[in-house]
Protein backbone atom coordinates (compact mmCIF):
# COMPACT_ATOMS: atom_id res chain seq x y z
CA UNK A 1 0.00 0.00 0.00
CA UNK A 2 1.08 3.56 -0.74
CA UNK A 3 0.29 5.72 2.28
CA UNK A 4 -0.79 9.24 1.36
CA UNK A 5 -1.84 12.51 3.01
CA UNK A 6 -4.04 15.19 1.42
CA UNK A 7 -3.00 18.75 2.32
CA UNK A 8 -5.32 21.45 0.96
CA UNK A 9 -7.30 24.26 2.59
CA UNK A 10 -10.25 23.66 0.21
CA UNK A 11 -12.52 20.80 1.41
CA UNK A 12 -13.98 20.41 -2.10
CA UNK A 13 -10.53 19.94 -3.59
CA UNK A 14 -9.74 17.24 -1.01
CA UNK A 15 -13.07 15.55 -1.74
CA UNK A 16 -12.30 15.42 -5.46
CA UNK A 17 -8.90 13.83 -4.83
CA UNK A 18 -10.51 11.31 -2.44
CA UNK A 19 -13.13 10.46 -5.06
CA UNK A 20 -10.51 9.91 -7.76
CA UNK A 21 -8.36 7.84 -5.36
CA UNK A 22 -11.30 5.53 -4.62
CA UNK A 23 -10.47 3.75 -7.90
CA UNK A 24 -6.83 3.27 -6.88
CA UNK A 25 -6.97 0.66 -4.12
CA UNK A 26 -3.19 0.57 -3.84
CA UNK A 27 -3.26 4.05 -2.27
CA UNK A 28 -4.40 4.50 1.33
CA UNK A 29 -5.32 7.94 2.70
CA UNK A 30 -3.96 8.14 6.25
CA UNK A 31 -4.74 11.81 6.97
CA UNK A 32 -6.32 15.01 5.64
CA UNK A 33 -5.01 18.46 6.53
CA UNK A 34 -6.36 21.95 5.87
CA UNK A 35 -3.11 23.92 6.18
CA UNK A 36 0.66 23.58 6.23
CA UNK A 37 0.93 23.45 10.02
CA UNK A 38 -1.38 20.43 10.19
CA UNK A 39 0.38 18.94 7.17
CA UNK A 40 3.80 19.12 8.79
CA UNK A 41 2.51 17.42 11.96
CA UNK A 42 0.78 14.69 9.95
CA UNK A 43 3.87 13.97 7.84
CA UNK A 44 5.96 13.68 11.00
CA UNK A 45 3.42 11.35 12.58
CA UNK A 46 2.45 9.10 9.66
CA UNK A 47 5.59 9.23 7.49
CA UNK A 48 3.62 8.83 4.23
CA UNK A 49 5.01 7.62 0.93
CA UNK A 50 3.10 10.31 -0.99
CA UNK A 51 1.36 13.61 -0.36
CA UNK A 52 -1.05 15.65 -2.47
CA UNK A 53 -0.03 19.21 -1.64
CA UNK A 54 -1.77 22.49 -2.42
CA UNK A 55 0.56 25.44 -2.97
CA UNK A 56 -1.61 28.46 -2.16
CA UNK A 57 -2.67 28.02 1.46
CA UNK A 58 -3.13 30.40 4.39
CA UNK A 59 -0.37 30.86 7.00
CA UNK A 60 2.39 29.10 5.07
CA UNK A 61 2.44 27.93 1.46
CA UNK A 62 2.87 24.33 0.36
CA UNK A 63 6.43 25.12 -0.71
CA UNK A 64 7.28 26.61 2.67
CA UNK A 65 5.79 23.65 4.52
CA UNK A 66 7.74 21.18 2.39
CA UNK A 67 11.01 23.00 3.13
CA UNK A 68 10.55 22.09 6.80
CA UNK A 69 10.07 18.36 6.13
CA UNK A 70 13.29 16.44 6.76
CA UNK A 71 12.50 13.14 5.01
CA UNK A 72 10.42 14.28 2.08
CA UNK A 73 7.80 11.92 0.63
CA UNK A 74 6.89 11.86 -3.04
CA UNK A 75 4.75 14.90 -3.92
CA UNK A 76 1.98 15.58 -6.38
CA UNK A 77 1.35 19.31 -6.22
CA UNK A 78 -2.16 20.65 -6.72
CA UNK A 79 -2.56 24.27 -7.68
CA UNK A 80 -4.55 26.91 -9.44
CA UNK A 81 -2.66 28.35 -12.40
CA UNK A 82 0.74 29.62 -11.32
CA UNK A 83 3.10 30.19 -14.23
CA UNK A 84 6.23 30.40 -12.10
CA UNK A 85 5.43 27.21 -10.18
CA UNK A 86 4.50 25.24 -13.27
CA UNK A 87 7.75 26.18 -14.99
CA UNK A 88 9.63 24.93 -11.92
CA UNK A 89 7.70 21.65 -11.96
CA UNK A 90 8.28 20.99 -15.64
CA UNK A 91 11.99 21.76 -15.54
CA UNK A 92 12.53 19.45 -12.56
CA UNK A 93 10.20 16.60 -13.62
CA UNK A 94 7.91 16.78 -10.60
CA UNK A 95 4.24 16.06 -11.15
CA UNK A 96 1.48 18.60 -10.60
CA UNK A 97 -2.26 18.84 -11.12
CA UNK A 98 -3.99 22.05 -12.14
CA UNK A 99 -7.29 22.90 -10.47
CA UNK A 100 -9.99 22.06 -11.31
CA UNK A 101 -8.40 18.62 -11.45
CA UNK A 102 -9.23 16.58 -14.54
CA UNK A 103 -9.71 12.86 -13.88
CA UNK A 104 -7.76 11.75 -16.95
CA UNK A 105 -4.82 13.90 -15.91
CA UNK A 106 -5.14 12.62 -12.35
CA UNK A 107 -5.02 8.98 -13.47
CA UNK A 108 -1.95 9.76 -15.58
CA UNK A 109 -0.19 11.18 -12.52
CA UNK A 110 -0.96 8.01 -10.59
CA UNK A 111 0.37 5.87 -13.46
CA UNK A 112 3.65 7.78 -13.32
CA UNK A 113 3.83 7.53 -9.53
CA UNK A 114 6.12 4.45 -9.25
CA UNK A 115 8.84 6.37 -11.09
CA UNK A 116 8.32 9.42 -8.86
CA UNK A 117 8.71 7.67 -5.52
CA UNK A 118 12.04 8.28 -3.79
CA UNK A 119 12.99 11.20 -6.05
CA UNK A 120 13.32 13.82 -3.33
CA UNK A 121 16.19 15.54 -5.19
CA UNK A 122 13.69 16.68 -7.82
CA UNK A 123 11.47 18.15 -5.11
CA UNK A 124 14.46 20.01 -3.62
CA UNK A 125 15.18 21.52 -7.04
CA UNK A 126 11.59 22.73 -7.29
CA UNK A 127 11.79 24.34 -3.83
CA UNK A 128 15.00 26.14 -4.76
CA UNK A 129 13.40 27.44 -7.95
CA UNK A 130 10.18 28.45 -6.18
CA UNK A 131 12.10 30.43 -3.58
CA UNK A 132 13.11 32.88 -6.31
CA UNK A 133 9.47 33.74 -6.95
CA UNK A 134 8.49 37.25 -5.79
CA UNK A 135 5.65 35.61 -3.87
CA UNK A 136 8.11 33.76 -1.65
CA UNK A 137 11.36 35.68 -1.39
CA UNK A 138 10.09 38.31 1.06
CA UNK A 139 10.11 35.96 4.07
CA UNK A 140 11.82 32.87 5.45
CA UNK A 141 9.97 30.08 7.27
CA UNK A 142 11.90 28.22 9.98
CA UNK A 143 11.15 25.70 12.70
CA UNK A 144 12.64 26.06 16.20
CA UNK A 145 11.83 23.76 19.12
CA UNK A 146 8.88 22.39 17.16
CA UNK A 147 7.42 25.86 16.57
CA UNK A 148 7.11 27.30 13.04
CA UNK A 149 8.13 30.94 12.70
CA UNK A 150 7.71 33.24 9.70
CA UNK A 151 10.56 35.77 9.45
CA UNK A 152 10.15 38.82 7.17
CA UNK A 153 13.48 39.31 5.39
CA UNK A 154 13.55 42.93 6.61
CA UNK A 155 13.98 41.54 10.15
CA UNK A 156 17.17 39.67 9.24
CA UNK A 157 20.30 41.50 10.39
CA UNK A 158 22.79 39.09 8.83
CA UNK A 159 23.24 35.45 7.81
CA UNK A 160 26.16 33.28 8.82
CA UNK A 161 27.38 29.93 7.48
CA UNK A 162 27.25 27.27 10.21
CA UNK A 163 28.25 23.79 8.99
CA UNK A 164 25.28 22.36 7.05
CA UNK A 165 23.02 25.22 8.14
CA UNK A 166 22.75 28.96 7.78
CA UNK A 167 22.19 30.97 10.96
CA UNK A 168 19.77 33.87 10.57
CA UNK A 169 20.45 36.62 13.10
CA UNK A 170 17.21 38.57 13.52
CA UNK A 171 15.58 41.11 15.78
CA UNK A 172 13.98 38.15 17.63
CA UNK A 173 17.13 36.08 18.03
CA UNK A 174 18.94 33.42 15.99
CA UNK A 175 17.29 30.78 13.82
CA UNK A 176 18.73 28.03 11.64
CA UNK A 177 17.80 26.96 8.12
CA UNK A 178 19.06 23.82 6.40
CA UNK A 179 20.17 25.68 3.28
CA UNK A 180 23.43 27.00 1.83
CA UNK A 181 24.82 30.51 1.68
CA UNK A 182 24.68 30.28 -2.12
CA UNK A 183 20.95 29.55 -1.89
CA UNK A 184 20.31 32.74 0.11
CA UNK A 185 22.67 34.78 -2.07
CA UNK A 186 20.59 33.79 -5.09
CA UNK A 187 17.14 34.19 -3.53
CA UNK A 188 17.40 37.28 -1.32
CA UNK A 189 17.02 40.72 -2.91
CA UNK A 190 20.51 41.66 -4.13
CA UNK A 191 19.77 45.35 -3.57
CA UNK A 192 19.10 44.66 0.12
CA UNK A 193 21.44 41.79 1.00
CA UNK A 194 25.15 41.64 0.14
CA UNK A 195 27.55 38.76 0.63
CA UNK A 196 30.53 40.44 2.24
CA UNK A 197 32.47 37.27 3.07
CA UNK A 198 32.23 33.55 2.30
CA UNK A 199 30.65 33.15 5.74
CA UNK A 200 28.44 36.27 5.92
CA UNK A 201 25.58 37.98 4.11
CA UNK A 202 24.41 41.28 5.60
CA UNK A 203 21.31 43.42 5.42
CA UNK A 204 22.49 46.76 4.01
CA UNK A 205 19.97 48.62 6.17
CA UNK A 206 21.91 47.41 9.22
CA UNK A 207 25.28 48.92 8.21
CA UNK A 208 26.52 51.80 10.37
CA UNK A 209 30.27 51.85 9.75
CA UNK A 210 33.03 50.32 7.61
CA UNK A 211 36.58 50.41 8.96
CA UNK A 212 40.02 49.41 7.76
CA UNK A 213 41.28 46.82 10.24
CA UNK A 214 44.70 46.31 8.68
CA UNK A 215 46.18 46.54 5.19
CA UNK A 216 43.49 45.52 2.66
CA UNK A 217 41.35 44.09 5.47
CA UNK A 218 38.03 45.66 6.41
CA UNK A 219 35.31 45.10 8.98
CA UNK A 220 31.73 46.34 9.06
CA UNK A 221 29.68 47.43 12.08
CA UNK A 222 25.96 46.65 12.19
CA UNK A 223 23.25 48.41 14.20
CA UNK A 224 23.11 45.38 16.47
CA UNK A 225 26.68 46.31 17.55
CA UNK A 226 28.20 43.32 15.75
CA UNK A 227 31.47 43.59 13.84
CA UNK A 228 31.83 41.30 10.83
CA UNK A 229 34.82 40.67 8.53
CA UNK A 230 34.69 41.86 4.93
CA UNK A 231 36.65 40.06 2.20
CA UNK A 232 38.29 41.94 -0.69
CA UNK A 233 35.52 40.89 -3.05
CA UNK A 234 32.92 41.68 -0.42
CA UNK A 235 34.36 45.15 0.08
CA UNK A 236 34.05 45.93 -3.62
CA UNK A 237 30.41 44.75 -3.63
CA UNK A 238 29.64 46.61 -0.42
CA UNK A 239 31.08 49.89 -1.69
CA UNK A 240 29.12 49.61 -4.92
CA UNK A 241 25.89 48.83 -3.07
CA UNK A 242 26.36 51.82 -0.75
CA UNK A 243 27.36 54.13 -3.63
CA UNK A 244 30.81 54.82 -2.17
Amino acid sequence: MIRTILIDDEPLARDIVKYYLSEHKEIEIVAECCDGFEGLKAITQYKPDLIFLDIQMPKISGFEMLELVEDKPAVIFTTAFDEFAIKAFEVNAVDYLLKPIDKTRFDLAIQKLPARLNQSENTEAVLDAAAKSPAQNNRVVVKKDGVIKIIPVADINYLEADDDYVKLSTTDGAFYKNKTMAYFEQTLDASQFIRIHRSYIINLAQVTKIELKEKDSYVVLLKSDIWLPVSKTGYVKLKAALGL
